[in-house]
């Protein structure tokens, strides 16, 4: 299956990436091949950033599985991009521990101070706001995960501008 293709656009799966789906199918046995479907996803999402329906039914196409099973995953999961997303994806929980702790608030606030809404990518490209269900930091509350791997917690106005100011910066500090 090395030839697998994404129709969109110019992008493929790579040799290489198909050759890392075959080291995740090793890992488990013959006939449970689907067990390596996050695998999969994850590897698709390093390659090209997000993933598509047309990397699903690549990926469900190897794995031996429908294509609506692989799209179930990834859209019940939110560390699967299903589209681009800017350089910075800011994950808000909206559940009800950080909404009774000023999360609306938080909110409202980076949506006006990004100038876009929850889904959307700011024009310049860094910032994505997307909502979180739980981020299992309900002490904390309101918090944010900052590119799946970075959590902001007790997120008042002040500490959400000097966040998104510091992230600005740092962007083009690397651009220079």
């Amino acid at each position: 299956m090395s030839n697998a293709h994404i129709p969109e656009g110019n992008a493929t799966i790579s040799a290489a990436t198909i050759e890392r789906f075959a080291r995740e199918v090793a890992k488990y046995p013959a006939d449970q091949a689907q067990s390596a479907v996050m695998a999969c996803l994850a590897i698709v999402q390093q390659e090209l950033g997000h993933v598509s329906l047309a990397s699903e039914k690549v990926i469900a196409d190897y794995l031996g599985m429908a294509p609506i099973a692989v799209h179930e995953v990834t859209t019940f999961y939110n560390m699967y991009n299903q589209h681009p997303t800017g350089r910075f994806k800011l994950n808000v929980c909206t559940n009800l521990p950080c909404q009774l702790r000023d999360g609306v608030t938080a909110l409202v606030h980076l949506e006006k101070k990004l100038g876009i809404r929850m889904g959307e990518t700011t024009a310049d490209g860094l910032f994505t706001l997307q909502q979180s269900e739980c981020l299992g930091a309900c002490a904390d509350s309101p918090v944010m995960l900052v590119n799946d791997r970075t959590m902001c917690s007790f997120m008042s106005n002040e500490k959400l501008d000097q966040l998104i100011d510091g992230l600005r910066a740092s962007s083009t500090e690397g651009a220079k």
